[in-house]
């Protein structure tokens, strides 16, 4: 799926810099998720605050148009999923976490990983912040 270096990386430069965004945003540390005063990254009042690591997407295939599908086996039990952890983004190349979905914004994350080529992505659905146990 990211094999061919032929391909022109200037067609996946808007995702990659979302996917670098996004990336940065799952990385910050939690301590800043206490701090107080103009200049936290957050928003409402520190006391109902739930700090997210992650943003869950989705990714349509460029040429069919249907949603990106990947096959899983977690805990002895196989299955396709279409939500997905961005880990890691090098030139067009997206690493992602297979997350299975549990329905009302609820994840079951997996140890299984797929690299995609950005240049196969035709759009990309951002689902609502969630933090997810990640070792």
């Amino acid at each position: 799926m990211c094999e061919d270096n032929n391909l022109n990386t200037s067609n996946c430069s808007c995702l990659t810099e979302l996917f670098t965004n996004i990336i940065k945003l799952q990385r910050k540390d939690r301590i800043l998720c206490e701090e107080s005063g103009c200049d936290r990254p957050f928003l409402g009042p520190v006391n109902t605050l739930l700090c997210y690591n992650t943003r869950p997407i989705s990714l349509y295939n460029c040429q069919t148009g249907d949603l990106w599908s990947i096959d899983y086996t977690f805990n002895g039990t196989a299955g396709d999923s279409t939500v997905f952890r961005a880990e890691s983004v090098d030139d067009c190349c997206l690493t992602c976490r297979i997350l299975i979905d549990n329905g009302e914004n609820s994840y079951t994350v997996t140890n299984d990983f797929f690299t995609i080529n950005l240049n196969c992505v035709s759009a990309c659905v951002c689902h609502p912040d969630v933090y997810l146990d990640i070792c």
